[in-house]
């Protein structure tokens, strides 16, 4: 696969994604998102300056006027783009990806996503083109600003009452660490506070064990009542149950929810196409209505919009919120989660009784697949699935998700790996257990190697 990706531009630094790559990409964006002012942050990578550089060079070439925040969150990026309404912007980061990995994230005008189908496609065809646009008649200029105390500004309303709360909150060695201790004050247990590029603590993803295994073991170690943990450029956040569980991201869609449906009931909330059915049906309590649609922020930001949704999210762990031009951002996650679960903890509720209503099934979680031949394979579950049963319903906008009364299943190709992507769930684990042993039968023959 090629670095221009579904939702973003990704790829290894000095290898796949070199400085003349990056000069190209600036010079030829203003060809696909029309743009005369542009913003520019960064995450902590070791290659992020040089990236920006040769980015912002390019862009000034193209007759933009560049803004440049330096080290950044995405959230802040997002923010500034459309509280100051760039045209354009990005934000220099390859996410949870190993650090020796680099990337971009591209909006356009009022924090807009850049996707694959809304321009990247169009990027990639003028950057291998071999030819660039020629320079404008007055080229732009580059200049270095701060947004880090106006966006907290933003933030510091939705801080809530954590007195209560003993909390440990991991920032993966990644640009959380701009922001946590401003928002969430110097009570909470800090760990990998520090941003590093080379992510000397663990890896920048929190889904990985390896990445939320630290904060689960301290979370245990001193008896807290949850965990808070940031991916690397913090446009995600995870958490930590008193157990030291991990908590699925999914489940959290309706406690997030919550806080916006006291004083919006009927209002509609987002959800992924892999979300558990605890989720819909804990919305539907709040008095939500629930939207399903396709995974990934360039789809669920537009959609959000589409249906004027007051909240969503996703089982990689965006949140997404109106009030926050309908851009995800896991540091107004942390603070509405975490205010709700303060509220429900002063009611004496600790976090698995509090999420036991909604994490009610079964789930195998998110399984993956090397499969090359993977709409072949789809089609294959779904026609054996389908013969056997009539579905309840047949959602197909991204992969299938199948839904009979007592369980039900999603399958999908990956936008950005090379992987088959398999979700189960049903009402008790032996049922699951035959389900996944039913569909792993019928996929067997199409895995890579087989």
């Amino acid at each position: 696969m090629g670095i221009f990706k579904a939702y973003d531009i990704r790829g290894r630094y000095g290898e796949t994604l070199t400085l003349d790559i990056a000069h190209r990409i600036g010079r030829c964006l203003p060809q696909v998102v029309p743009a005369r002012r542009a913003l520019i942050g960064r995450d902590a990578r070791a290659s992020s300056p040089a990236l920006a550089e040769a980015l912002g060079r390019g862009l000034t070439e193209a007759g933009c006027e560049v803004d440049d925040l330096g080290p950044a969150t995405t959230p802040m990026v997002y923010f500034l783009t459309a509280r100051h309404g760039y045209d354009l912007s990005v934000q220099v980061t390859a996410s949870h990806n190993p650090a020796p990995d680099n990337g971009f994230k591209i909006s356009r005008r009022e924090a807009r996503p850049v996707g694959y189908e809304t321009g990247l496609g169009r990027l990639e065809q003028l950057v291998d083109s071999g030819r660039l646009p020629p320079p404008a008649a007055a080229p732009g200029r580059r200049q270095m600003i701060d947004g880090l105390d106006e966006f907290l500004a933003f933030l510091a309303p939705w801080r809530p009452d954590l007195s209560d709360l003993r909390l440990a909150v991991d920032g993966s060695d990644g640009m959380a660490a701009l922001v946590a201790r401003p928002l969430l004050g110097d009570r909470p247990r800090y760990l990998a506070d520090t941003p590093d590029g080379a992510f000397p603590s663990h890896a920048p993803n929190p889904l990985d064990p390896a990445g939320h295994g630290p904060l689960a073991d301290c979370v245990r170690r001193e008896r807290l009542d949850a965990g808070v943990i940031f991916d690397g450029d913090a446009d995600r956040v995870m958490f930590i149950d008193e157990q030291g569980r991990f908590v699925r991201p999914d489940l959290m869609i309706a406690p997030i929810a919550g806080r916006f449906l006291r004083g919006e009931p009927g209002a509609t909330v987002l959800q992924d196409i892999r979300t558990s059915r605890g989720v819909t049906e804990a919305l539907v309590r709040l008095g939500a209505r629930p939207a399903m649609w396709k995974v990934g922020h360039a789809y669920a930001k537009e959609k959000m919009r589409e249906l004027g949704a007051v909240c969503g999210g996703e089982l990689a762990g965006h949140y997404y919120f109106r009030d926050f031009f309908w851009c995800d951002s896991g540091e107004l996650a942390a603070l509405v989660a975490l205010g709700e679960l303060a509220a429900a903890h002063r009611r004496g509720l600790r976090f698995s009784d509090w999420l036991a209503p909604v994490d009610c099934y079964a789930n195998t979680g998110e399984l993956n697949y090397r499969i090359a031949r993977k709409r072949e394979a789809m089609e294959h579950v779904r026609r054996q699935l389908t013969a056997e049963r009539e579905p309840l319903a047949l959602l197909d906008f991204d992969g299938y998700r199948i839904e009979y009364a007592d369980w039900w299943a999603s399958i999908r190709p990956s936008n950005t790996e090379p992987y088959l992507r398999l979700i189960i769930e049903a009402g008790d684990a032996a049922h699951l257990h035959a389900r996944r042993e039913q569909i792993e039968k019928l996929l067997a023959p199409f895995v890579d190697g087989a």
